[in-house]
């Protein structure tokens, strides 16, 4: 089969409009196509110039203006936890680590720069984690001007218990059924020698620490202190009361205002009878002789 090739007249005929009547084999090239000098200045085609294009030109982005408290809370209606802040209700619910402490400590904050006259409660259901972390969130408690009222349910153990100590004294408190632990700070070491020293050195002074905060708040003693936390020790909320963590039980019957809370919220059931004699009160309306 011969090579199909196409004269000047072959490809004038083919593509007559990108040919121009004066054409001749010089607009052709070495293949028999018209060169771009050959092309009607009507068919070519013309691109936007971006200097000239006033949709094709970036757009400078446009400046807001810096956000206040005010319109930060605004956008607070978007979940359950933006709602709880717009109610000044802050909850601790999961281990304390870095992330965990941020979130508390930008919630107190915001809520500090939007009202300092009115109390922040800070709900706390935590098992503890890490101590820096937790001393960060306990130095932020501290700084606030506004009154920290902490709550405690479920468990506040371990590090937890140093945010729920660390509340405004006389709005400190703790639902009926929890569970509030202490203990010396755990760490541990591995390595050359002297790094284990180092690591120990540094665990005596977070030890040291944390019983230096317990007896700030708690007015105990710092043999007392180191005492009672050499080993986990758990307590109920009247426990709580009387070793100085808490001031006072919340009970079914007393719920918190949302004016500053009280300073101390007593309970109205007599939980050291309940301890004596639980039958009797599981039973109230039962005669004694018929308890089984």
């Amino acid at each position: 089969m011969e090579a199909l090739s196409f004269s000047s007249a072959t490809a004038a005929a083919v593509s007559p409009r990108l040919c121009s009547e004066s054409s001749s084999v010089k607009g052709l090239n070495n293949k028999g196509y018209p060169t771009l000098s050959l092309l009607n200045s009507s068919t070519r085609i013309h691109f936007p110039s971006l200097k000239s294009s006033n949709t094709l030109a970036p757009q400078p982005l446009s400046s807001s203006a810096p956000q206040t408290p005010a319109t930060a809370m605004k956008g607070a209606e978007a979940d359950a936890m933006g709602l709880l802040l717009k109610e000044r209700i802050v909850f601790l619910g999961n281990s304390i680590d870095d992330f965990v402490a941020d979130a508390t400590i930008s919630q107190l904050l915001l809520l500090d720069a939007q009202d300092p006259t009115k109390d922040i409660r800070l709900f706390i259901n935590c098992p503890g984690g890490s101590l820096s972390a937790t001393m960060a969130i306990y130095d932020v408690v501290q700084l606030v001007r506004a009154d920290v009222s902490t709550v405690a349910l479920g468990i506040s153990a371990s590090t937890a218990s140093i945010i729920l100590g660390g509340g405004t004294k006389g709005k400190r408190f703790a639902m009926p059924n929890t569970r509030i632990m202490i203990h010396q700070p755990l760490g541990g070491a591995s390595g050359q020698a002297i790094d284990v020293e180092i690591q120990a050195r540094e665990i005596m002074h977070n030890k040291n620490n944390f019983v230096r905060i317990i007896s700030g708040f708690t007015s105990r003693t710092v043999e007392q202190v180191k005492k009672d936390i050499d080993r986990d020790r758990y307590m109920s909320p009247i426990e709580a009361v009387e070793y100085g963590i808490i001031d006072g039980v919340i009970d079914r019957d007393s719920i918190i205002p949302l004016a500053p809370v009280p300073e101390r919220v007593k309970p109205t059931l007599n939980y050291e009878e309940m301890r004596k004699d639980p039958m009797k009160f599981l039973t109230p309306d039962v005669p004694d002789d018929e308890i089984c």
